[in-house]
């Protein structure tokens, strides 16, 4: 283990014992460090602004109530804190796919996926924002089986034996949802005109 890991670990391990002593400023920050990510993973899928702002809250509730529960020893705070994430964000998505409610995609024009790259035209940003926007609809379209193991795989970049651990299904199976699930949204994104045919 190299001195920066290490070095990453003690930080965490401090703040997370900040936070346990009552100082408001350490979990500040480790809101401040994680809030975009998990609000990214929240929306993709839940596919609504208000719905993944309310989720994001939930996991970091979630988060703080856990915090006695982070040993230093089993990884750093980053690994920690978004297991526990994915782990909440998809227990709600398989939740409300048993439960189906009215989810319709709201008007998404002014949610920003990605930070403002420097040197970015406007019009190339508004473009960026479109495509982004046209490929979340296309991942809407999928089946929540693919649509999980596509998300995590492609947008959380996650090794197939993290998915087979977070979702309790068999490396085959992982692997097989993610192919059909890339061939699926290809489909998709050609019928919408996102891609060429």
């Amino acid at each position: 283990m190299g001195a920066a890991k290490l070095l990453a670990n003690n930080e965490g391990a401090e703040l997370v014992r900040r936070c346990r002593s009552g100082d408001g400023a350490a979990w500040e920050e480790i809101v401040q460090t994680y809030s975009r990510r998990i609000y990214n993973l929240a929306y993709r899928f839940t596919s609504r602004a208000d719905a993944a702002e309310d989720l994001t809250q939930d996991v970091f509730i979630r988060i703080y109530r856990s915090l006695d529960q982070y040993n230093p020893k089993q990884g750093d705070l980053q690994n920690w804190l978004m297991r526990l994430a994915r782990n909440l964000i998809i227990d709600d998505y398989r939740k409300r796919q048993r439960a189906p409610q009215d989810t319709a995609a709201e008007d998404l024009e002014d949610h920003q996926y990605h930070l403002r790259a420097a040197g970015n035209t406007v019009q190339r940003e508004m473009e960026r924002r479109e495509l982004g926007i046209q490929v979340q609809a296309g991942i809407d379209k999928l089946s929540p089986d693919l649509r999980t193991c596509v998300i995590l795989r492609d947008i959380e970049e996650l090794s197939y034996q993290e998915i087979v651990d977070l979702l309790k299904i068999p490396e085959g199976t992982v692997k097989s949802r993610i192919n059909r699930g890339r061939i699926e949204l290809a489909k998709i994104l050609r019928r919408m005109r996102v891609v060429e045919a």
